[in-house]
């Protein structure tokens, strides 16, 4: 089967300088609204990943996502939200984008294109079989990712990647490929739209899940969280609150002298024994 960028094809709309403003809107919102459809075609493949990470996980294993430009920029921005929300140390889940922190702001000129900087990299984090590295990229061409892939296969870690286009090399190098199929992006090739919408999604899916399924949270609540805010202090107050009814106060200095929710609840009900 020959390999087709879907994600470089013309886009369906055309003299967009011409459109007015609402216009622009109405059909950039058409485009997004076609993203949940094609992640919930991938859903069978997610969850055969999430079901092998959670065990690797339970032993000490982690997740690195890779990526260069946005498909970087948002495999970073995924494992730098996983502490903040679940109470993990940020080894966890490790995000990898091409030419380093730098790029997270700018663009870095031929960063995607060493095929074997990715690996090197996964190598100075001492990767191993416990580990599982996602490779993302909407084109499912970017040698950084490719060659990250390969090698990590052929060491035998978990593979799997989440792009754009059917049969792409990336794909190829993966155990499990997520193969989101969004379409021509509203801007010819500016795969920052719906790809980039599509792959926060399933990064959003891939990570919630497995910290659930690891007991992060209880019920539906972020009994975890890291209490970094007022916000997220009265948050986990009023979570105590409803759990053992205590008062507001007494709710609040357990939570403080605990550290989190989770904790209060348990050395309290321990307590009451």
């Amino acid at each position: 089967m020959s390999f087709i960028k879907i994600s470089e094809e013309p886009s369906l709309y055309n003299d967009l300088e011409k459109k007015s403003i609402r216009e622009l809107l109405d059909d950039i919102n058409a485009e997004d609204q076609k993203v949940a459809l094609a992640v919930q075609k991938t859903i069978p493949q997610i969850e055969k990943l999430v079901g092998r990470i959670v065990p690797l996980m339970q032993q000490g294993g982690r997740i690195f996502y890779m990526g260069a430009g946005t498909s970087g920029r948002l495999g970073v921005l995924d494992a730098s939200e996983i502490p903040p929300t679940f109470g993990v140390p940020p080894t966890h889940i490790i995000g990898l984008i091409a030419g380093g922190d730098v790029a997270l702001r700018s663009a870095v000129e031929n960063a995607e294109d060493d095929r074997m900087h990715g690996w090197q990299e996964l190598q100075q984090y001492n990767i191993n079989e416990k580990d599982t590295v996602i490779g993302i990229a909407a084109s499912g061409t970017t040698p950084y990712v490719i060659g990250a892939l390969r090698e990590a296969r052929k060491n035998g870690i978990l593979t799997a990647c989440i792009c754009s286009n059917p049969d792409s090399p990336m794909a190829a190098e993966a155990d499990i490929p997520i193969e989101m199929i969004v379409g021509p992006e509203f801007v010819t090739g500016s795969s920052r739209m719906k790809s980039g919408t599509g792959q926060k999604m399933i990064l959003n899916m891939i990570s919630t899940t497995v910290m659930i399924r690891l007991g992060r949270v209880k019920g539906n609540k972020m009994v975890n969280m890291q209490l970094t805010n007022r916000k997220l202090i009265d948050r986990g107050t009023r979570m105590i609150v409803e759990e053992l009814g205590l008062s507001y106060e007494q709710a609040q200095n357990l939570l403080l002298m605990a550290g989190s929710v989770k904790k209060a609840i348990d050395k309290y009900r321990e307590h009451s024994r």
